[in-house]
């Protein structure tokens, strides 16, 4: 059962890295290509091919055990992205930024084979960014909680600064950052608050959503926070999709495990009356041997 639910999973990895910012292997071969450049030199690209090995050895040391080989290139790739990410000297975590971490871990690990390894992978990639997981599951969960029973307009006011929310601060703070960065888990932590407060998942409301809430409330570019919007329904669509199939799989499975069971169920219930009509022929044919001795 767990062969066939492995197969199944063949199509979380293209949907799943698409959940990444630029893959490692695509950093690693800018370098490569830097090295050709006359600006920079071959120690320059093999500095930075290193800077890009040390989260994946940390993550690799932190989990202590290997991955299911269906899941390794997208989990190398977003250990890498979210180094990328966390070393870039403009980022600041936050709770939306925690928020949208955890969202995108939970999202792409739900369906992992084993369990106790998937929450083993989610504390290997938070301490291989430098990160400590309790601290960032404590912020995603103080925004979260915070957002239960608010409406649009509430998280809308909150971007816009007002109040004394933790929402509110975060928005101040970015307000007051002229090199605030955004990044892609921001934006699916603005997406996941969507879906607290109640607004529709779907790609056509979440886009006009997210740039009301980032182009006019926080009032940075929305372009980009827009577009992960859309990436993020597309590819949770695909992964809804292979939950799916790998629960019918599942089903089919139980099904044709139950079939077997009763047809040796049936084998066993046959024999054993051959059995026991072999049986009374014996008895029968020493019965009458007995008489006629």
């Amino acid at each position: 059962m767990k062969f066939s639910r492995t197969i199944a999973v063949i199509g979380l990895v293209p949907a799943a890295t698409a959940f990444t910012a630029p893959s490692v292997s695509h950093a690693r071969g800018s370098s490569l290509a830097m090295a050709e450049s006359s600006i920079y030199s071959a120690d320059i690209a093999k500095a930075l091919d290193n800077e890009l090995e040390k989260p994946s050895k940390t993550f690799t040391d932190a989990l202590g055990t290997p991955i299911n080989a269906l899941y390794k290139g997208t989990i190398t790739d977003l250990v890498g992205s979210l180094h990328l990410t966390v070393v870039t000297a403009r980022f600041q975590r936050d709770p939306v930024f925690s928020l949208g971490l955890v969202t995108v871990l939970d999202l792409l690990l739900k369906n992992f084979p084993e369990q106790d390894t998937a929450k083993r992978i989610k504390s290997a990639m938070i301490e291989s960014a430098g990160m400590v997981e309790s601290e960032v599951d404590a912020e995603a969960a103080e925004v979260a909680t915070w957002a239960q029973g608010k409406t649009r307009e509430d998280i809308a006011s909150a971007l816009r600064g007002e109040g004394d929310s933790t929402l509110a601060q975060v928005a101040n703070g970015a307000k007051g950052d002229e090199y605030w960065m955004y990044s892609r888990f921001f934006g699916i932590g603005l997406v996941k608050m969507m879906d607290i407060v109640g607004i529709e998942q779907d790609m056509s409301v979440a886009y006009d959503v997210m740039e009301d809430w980032v182009g006019t409330c926080l009032g940075k570019p929305h372009y980009t926070a827009c577009a992960d919007s859309d990436l993020y329904f597309k590819q949770k669509g695909k992964l809804d999709m292979m939950e799916t199939m790998m629960k019918e799989i599942e089903i089919r499975e139980k099904k044709r495990m139950a079939d077997r069971l009763e047809a040796k169920a049936e084998m066993a219930l046959l024999a054993a009356e051959k059995a026991e009509k072999m049986q009374e022929q014996i008895d029968l044919e020493a019965a009458k041997e007995k008489q006629e001795a």
